[in-house]
């Protein structure tokens, strides 16, 4: 029986809007002159990135006041749109080719990636799972396995886009929740392994991801060609210093740091805001986590507190990974940093996660 209602977290609330607000400064501070090139509009992606940030308000407050335990309802019926959008974007004619990947599908008025709905489709669909399994998670074969192999068909469908830094996303999620919901660490240690596996191959069987983990290990073997985006990236960083060059000050904007306002955003932020401004994200990000694991361990239920734990580690992982590849820590891959990148359907998505999260708050036990 659930508690009576209190406020919502007002930390995470705050901490969230924090995020926003330097992602929608620094949208613009790095698209600005690319903007005025391509479109004559130095506007231009602000002022889309900001009409996405309130239409995700919108949806983070709707779902602050829908109860999160009328989602198990809709669990399966939005399970399987996503996956039916997942494969129509791999149709030619339906899914819009982008920078070689196919991964959104355009709906004349906006682009929509399939892959970001999946993601929080796919954590209230292990969330509500394993909260009815009990101590039967311990239980490979009836605990684990059907959520693996939904996970397994949904990474895969990522994948053909290609887009591995997502599929590595939704699986770490998902191992998280396994490991939250009182998996057996051999069976943990044993996907673990596999996973490593999985994505040693994905990248050996694709020549592109191939050269960009061979940049890694040596950017400087080809500076014009896959290590350039790492080089730039550790220029832009390097060129801030402590204090920064100044906000709007950025000199790799001007078209040297390709993606600058979409997956190497950190790196402008870097180079504008010094290393104290790139540690206070990094602080907000912390800040984000604890509240949300805060969220998760005082939840009034097993299906509540995996869904807080679900979202709050997604958006913490792609934080990660993104921040790994902005400073050179690990091979390049295209995923947005939370909040701060431009990108609608993430954006979008990402708040509407926060609101779940948000409305679980209220009904945590006070400490």
């Amino acid at each position: 029986m659930r508690l009576r209602k209190r406020p919502p977290d007002f930390v995470l609330f705050l901490t969230v809007l924090m995020l926003l607000a330097v992602g929608l400064v620094m949208v613009f501070s790095s698209s600005e002159y690319v903007t005025m090139v391509r479109y004559g509009d130095s506007f231009y992606f602000f002022k889309r990135q900001l009409l996405w940030a309130l239409l995700g308000l919108v949806g983070m407050f709707f779902m602050m006041h829908f109860d999160y335990y009328r989602l198990k309802r809709w669990i399966g019926p939005i399970v399987c749109l996503g996956f039916f959008l997942l494969v129509a974007v791999l149709i030619p004619g339906i899914g819009q080719v982008v920078n070689g990947s196919r991964r959104w599908i355009d709906l004349g008025f906006m682009n929509f990636s399939p892959a970001e709905l999946v993601k929080i489709c796919l954590i209230m669909f292990v969330a509500f799972g394993l909260s009815k399994k009990g101590e039967k998670v311990e239980d490979f074969k009836d605990g684990l396995l059907p959520y693996l192999i939904v996970m397994g068909m949904a990474a895969l469908l990522i994948l053909l886009q290609p887009d591995l830094g997502t599929a590595i996303v939704l699986c770490g999620t998902i191992f998280v929740m396994f490991f939250a919901a009182g998996a057996k660490l051999s069976h943990l240690g044993g996907l673990m392994g596999f996973g490593v596996l999985g994505v040693c191959a994905a990248i050996y069987l694709e020549p592109y991801r191939m050269k960009r983990f061979l940049a890694f290990l040596d950017p400087e073997a080809d500076p014009q060609g896959t290590g350039y985006h790492i080089i730039q990236s550790l220029y832009a960083l390097g060129s801030g210093g402590l204090f920064g060059m100044g906000l709007g000050q950025s000199k790799q904007k001007f078209l040297y740091l390709p993606e600058n306002h979409t997956d190497f955003i950190y790196a402008i932020l870097g180079e504008e805001l010094g290393f104290i401004g790139a540690s206070l994200v990094v602080l907000l990000f912390i800040m984000f986590v604890w509240r949300g694991l805060k969220i998760a361990v005082t939840s009034p239920d097993p299906f509540a507190s995996l869904l807080a734990t679900g979202i709050t580690c997604g958006i913490a992982l792609q934080a990660l990974i993104n921040m790994g590849v902005v400073t050179g820590s690990m091979p390049v891959t295209g995923v947005p940093l939370p909040f701060i990148s431009y990108g609608g359907t993430s954006l979008l998505f990402t708040l509407m996660g926060i609101g779940i999260v948000l409305n679980i708050s209220k009904y945590t036990t006070p400490r």
